[in-house]
């Protein structure tokens, strides 16, 4: 994305130029992590991070942007040198953060900010909602995957997400959750997740006979159809294309009862001998449902899923946050009435502990700790506002997710009432917190 400056909260901006006015312009340290994890996630899984970078390395001001703030209201008392400024602003911090394809917990960083403070400020929005995003449906994904235990699961979300930019990082954070693929071309084109396509009811409406358009899709692509049964009969549809002496790739069943069907289907394909041709499935699919399906049966070899995973429904946003923990070296800490929203102060890492191949738990501990045989969850990614090493592909992002996956107690993987993942503060660190809060208390 270009142009991307003004993706963000006003006040970010009038905290900059309040920032500027007043000299306050030291270095700054912000976390970003989420507070709590939504129902039924005993995890999440990180993602979004490649777009983050991306975004920190080309931030800077146009001249068109500058123009506008300098005529918006809240801007009329701003000094000239303040846009000034803002015309040569580029980020020259550094970054720390946790690799896409991990999982992760409640509090724990996931991305730490330190550059000069207005530079460290004015991210906030786009690195919360990049980052969130992304995690939110990477995790859904991994959900979903899990459900169809083993079998192929496509993402077919785009047309009902929330934008097409929402769409193509959906696609791309659902195959580091674990989705075979996409529907998404552009998510093929850009970050090279497959992508799979089918035919949709109006092709098969556009011709006079079901059968035709069977044939004439067929045709053109003789390894790959996908042919959809339900735009009549489910049943009479499949025994067409068996009489007809087509052999298509898969069927799809995109309504009714799903588990029936596709057993009845499943028996007339093996009869005529097309036990190659695959079953897909869709319609309004989740991890409930497909979790139901399969135990009753169902004779599903592919699964296509859309909505709920595109918007993640059931669960369609982090409680994410992005706070100050240092400001010139020194700890800070939000002292709030609401014990839920408290943070603690200073930079942190993550140490995760593994036991016979199986996470056991992690502590969130100062930066400069050390825990042997353990591992640091953060690592430096970005340094004087440059990436330290080029991306690894979306496809080795998803190799890690699915690695890493595995090593969560099945407990914790759990569908519907997952274990809580032991996760501790370090006694440093309470420590720190404790003569944070009472430095700022005095």
């Amino acid at each position: 994305m270009e142009d991307t400056a003004l993706l963000t909260d006003l006040y970010e901006l009038t905290m900059a130029a309040a920032y500027f006015e007043n000299r306050h312009l030291g270095t700054a340290t912000f976390e970003l992590f989420v507070r709590r994890l939504p129902p039924r996630r005993g995890y999440l899984l990180a993602a979004g991070l490649e777009q983050a970078l991306e975004y920190l390395e080309g931030l800077a001001f146009t001249p068109p942007q500058i123009d506008f703030l300098r005529r918006h209201p809240a801007f009329a008392k701003v000094s000239e040198e303040f846009f000034h400024y803002l015309s040569r602003l580029r980020f020259t911090g550094e970054v720390w953060a946790v690799a896409e394809g991990t999982p992760v917990f409640a509090n724990q960083p996931l991305l730490r900010v330190t550059a000069p403070i207005i530079e460290a400020q004015i991210v906030e929005t786009f690195l919360l909602t990049t980052l969130t995003f992304q995690t939110m449906i990477a995790t859904k994904a991994a959900r979903v995957v899990a459900s169809a235990a083993g079998r192929p699961v496509a993402e077919f979300g785009s047309r009902r997400a929330h934008g097409p930019l929402a769409g193509l990082l959906a696609a791309r954070a659902a195959y580091i959750g674990g989705c075979a693929g996409t529907a998404n071309v552009d998510a093929h084109f850009r970050f090279g997740v497959p992508s799979f396509g089918t035919l949709a009811h109006s092709f098969v409406m556009a011709y006079d006979d079901e059968l035709e358009s069977f044939r004439e899709f067929a045709r053109v692509f003789p390894e790959h159809s996908v042919l959809l049964l339900d735009t009549y009969n489910s049943l009479h549809a499949v025994d067409k294309i068996i009489a007809a002496g087509l052999r298509p790739y898969g069927v799809r069943l995109d309504s009714g009862n799903l588990a029936e069907l596709s057993k009845q289907v499943r028996e007339r394909l093996d009869r005529a001998g097309l036990h190659a041709t695959k079953i897909v499935a869709s319609s309004d699919l989740d991890e409930y449902v497909i979790t139901e399906l399969l135990a009753g049966g169902a004779r599903i070899d592919e699964f296509g899923v859309g909505t709920a995973l595109a918007t993640s429904n059931d669960a369609p946003a982090l409680s994410g946050v992005y706070k100050l923990v240092a400001y010139e070296g020194e700890p800070r800490v939000k002292l709030t009435e609401e014990e839920d929203k408290a943070s603690y102060p200073g930079s942190k890492q993550v140490f995760r502990f593994v036991e016979d191949g199986v996470y056991a738990r992690d502590i969130i501990a100062t930066a400069a700790e050390n825990y042997a045989g353990s591992e640091p969850l953060l690592t430096c990614v970005m340094r004087d506002g440059a990436r330290l090493a080029p991306a690894p592909s979306v496809h080795d992002m998803r190799a890690r997710a699915v690695r890493l996956l595995a090593k969560l107690p099945p407990s914790v993987r759990d569908l519907t009432n997952p274990a809580n993942y032991r996760v501790e503060v370090s006694a440093k660190l309470k420590e720190l917190f404790a003569e944070t809060k009472q430095r700022l208390g005095r």
